[in-house]
């Protein structure tokens, strides 16, 4: 634990002096929401098409911080010192997926008021607590999935299009399950109750995935 920490203080250190993840992707939500407002010529949208405007932009956000995740690390020399020193490269993968799932959960804190303000009518505050409990768990799979791609795709020439280009198909099961767990919230009738065979796929998905990334993380960093 106590390397996996150190990393992890390095990780968030570094994002709160160079400030280049978080506000990107807060900007890029907020300026997403915005061209859905005015393209959907739409005041609000209700059910599946707001779930659907929601997790694809954060989605697409998620892709432009996962992008980010190692090129301090692969630029500044900072990965190879990590690969040869005597710990865990185990540790790596979890301060960057901790990391990174604190990234997602500050970009949220601006993105989902956006969203609120922009798209959803003001019944729509009942769909918070239930909104809360789905970000948690799809943001726990995208921040695994995404430290994965990353440190797979950090040594390559095309890093930024072969994170997009991994990524996204293994995200596709946690947007749908949070797609079709957030549609009863934002019912045009109030906020309707949380699916949990829904909620129960994005646990296991979090669970299988993150005991994969586990085991296979340091075999992909050496390639």
């Amino acid at each position: 634990m106590r390397p996996t920490s150190a990393l992890l203080r390095k990780e968030l250190r570094l994002e709160w002096r160079s400030r280049e993840v978080v506000p990107a992707m807060a900007l890029f939500s907020v300026t997403t929401f915005v061209v859905f407002h005015f393209g959907l010529q739409k005041d609000t949208v209700d059910g599946s098409l707001a779930a659907g405007v929601l997790w694809v932009t954060l989605l697409f956000a998620a892709m432009l911080g996962a992008n980010r995740l190692f090129v301090s690390d692969a630029q500044d020399g900072a990965l190879e010192g990590v690969l040869l020193a005597p710990v865990d490269r185990t540790a790596l993968f979890v301060a960057k997926a901790v990391a990174f799932f604190a990234f997602l959960a500050l970009v949220e804190v601006v993105a989902v008021p956006a969203f609120y303000l922009l798209l959803l009518g003001p019944s729509a505050g009942d769909a918070v607590p239930g909104l809360l409990a789905v970000l948690v768990l799809a943001d726990a799979g995208i921040a695994i999935v995404g430290a994965l791609v990353s440190g797979m795709a950090t040594q390559t020439r095309s890093r930024d299009l072969l994170v997009s280009l991994l990524g996204l198909p293994l995200l596709l099961p946690v947007i749908i399950g949070a797609a079709r767990a957030t549609t009863p919230l934002f019912a045009l009738g109030g906020a309707g109750s949380l699916p949990g065979k829904w909620m129960a796929i994005l646990g296991l998905y979090d669970l299988v995935f993150g005991l994969i990334a586990v085991a296979v993380f340091d075999f992909l960093l050496e390639e």
